[in-house]
């Protein structure tokens, strides 16, 4: 939980990190759990997500004080927040239910894998493009075709 982006050893060694996170959001609960391993598990994400909050301002405030070079890209992301005009069209309701997806140790269906990796794939070119190289060409589409240029 100390450095779940895995920024520690980066930021020692490099002067230019690129921090990709897939990890999803906490949900709000209703109704939480009344059993104290519930309220536990409850305690433990509460925790590990003020953790990631916290690692994710950092980094982006060195990137912005220009103490490192980078970029950060993140499942939940909104790609016009990188406000590059040949972005891939990646719309905000289709990429929010991507986020959404659970993390697990099974398998995934195909298409939703594509999916995924699709999204992966646009949001780390808008960051890259936006933020490190910035002269790189768009491309045409994501991998599996999910995102396209407009």
């Amino acid at each position: 939980m100390y450095d779940n982006l895995g920024l520690e050893t980066a930021w020692k060694h490099n002067k230019t990190v690129l921090v990709s996170d897939a990890g999803g959001a906490l949900l709000n609960e209703c109704d939480p759990a009344q059993d104290w391993l519930g309220q536990v598990d409850r305690i433990l994400n509460v925790t590990y997500r003020q953790v990631v909050s916290l690692r994710k301002r950092s980094v982006i405030q060195l990137f912005k004080l220009g103490v490192r070079d980078g970029a950060y890209w993140s499942i939940g992301s909104d790609i016009a927040s990188y406000q590059l005009p040949n972005a891939l069209v990646c719309p905000p309701d289709v990429t929010a239910q991507l986020a959404a997806t659970p993390t697990r140790l099974t398998s995934t269906a195909d298409p939703l894998q594509e999916q995924l990796i699709d999204w992966g794939y646009a949001v780390c070119d808008a960051g890259m493009r936006r933020r490190v190289v910035k002269d790189a060409p768009a491309p045409a589409r994501s991998p599996y075709g999910t995102f396209k240029k407009s």
